[in-house]
């Protein structure tokens, strides 16, 4: 009806603008819709040929830190089910986890404040947060969650808090980083020589030290890789051998208490 009353207009043509601005719109919208299409698949096509140009080491690295962070998600998880199950942390070393706790918040802190690639310390903080859990339990059936133990957990928030937060002194996780290693190394020292003192490794999970010998050695390329970081790279070739020492003496005690 629009149109025929257009064409009787003996004035301009106002037909031919107010058809053709009908047919337009339906070919701007399909245009702009494929040319957003092409951009977008141009877009992703120019990222994932952007990122195939870093080259096969760095992609296998990128891929190694994925599957270490995955790894990471659960690797605490076995070894408190296992205390949680036995209502028992005999085995344990406390000196020995609290070291851990010090480790790796010290390097999740060196990692986030040197301003490095985020997958390459993801790990930490999933670490620490199944750490806390860990610690929680191990305190709990050794009866020390007192006020002693309150205290230390307030000031340990506080200082996470400023690092956080970037108030913290750099040049201090700085001064602390080389320690991580030996710190770390005295760690795992004192789990393997709980497990030997006391022969039993009832409590101690071989799946929890079989990941973190894994995830230590992928490490070891990652950080060679992106970082070069010797510091780390020390850290993490010690960090493998001895999570593999503690794995060994956990497989040799634990078949013997069964057999027990």
């Amino acid at each position: 009806m629009l149109c025929t009353a257009a064409y009787r207009y003996t004035g301009p043509p106002a037909i031919d603008c107010f058809c053709l601005n009908q047919v337009k719109r339906p070919i701007n919208i399909s245009l702009a819709a494929a040319m957003a299409t092409t951009v977008a698949s141009e877009g992703f096509g120019d990222i994932v040929s952007h990122y195939l140009d870093k080259g096969i080491v760095l992609i296998i690295a990128d891929l190694l830190s994925l599957i270490t962070v995955s790894s990471c998600l659960v690797i605490k998880v076995p070894q408190i089910n296992t205390i949680r199950e036995n209502q028992s942390s005999k085995g344990i070393s406390i000196l020995g986890l609290c070291l851990e706790l010090f480790s790796y918040t010290v390097m999740m802190s060196y990692n986030y404040s040197a301003g490095y690639d985020f997958l390459s310390y993801m790990e930490y903080p999933v670490l620490l947060l199944q750490e806390y859990v860990l610690i929680y339990y191990v305190f709990k059936y050794q009866d020390m969650l007192g006020k002693r133990t309150q205290i230390f957990a307030v000031f340990y928030v506080t200082i996470a808090t400023l690092i956080y937060l970037k108030l913290f002194p750099i040049i201090v996780l700085t001064f602390l980083v080389p320690f991580c290693t030996p710190i770390g190394a005295t760690s795992k020292v004192l789990q393997l020589l709980a497990i030997l003192r006391t022969k039993d490794a009832s409590s101690v999970s071989r799946t929890t030290w079989a990941l973190s010998a894994f995830t230590n050695m992928t490490r070891i390329y990652t950080v060679f890789v992106q970082s070069q970081d010797w510091i780390l790279l020390s850290n993490f070739l010690i960090s493998t051998c001895l999570s593999s020492s503690v794995f060994a003496a956990a497989c040799v005690y634990k078949q013997k208490t069964k057999t027990a």
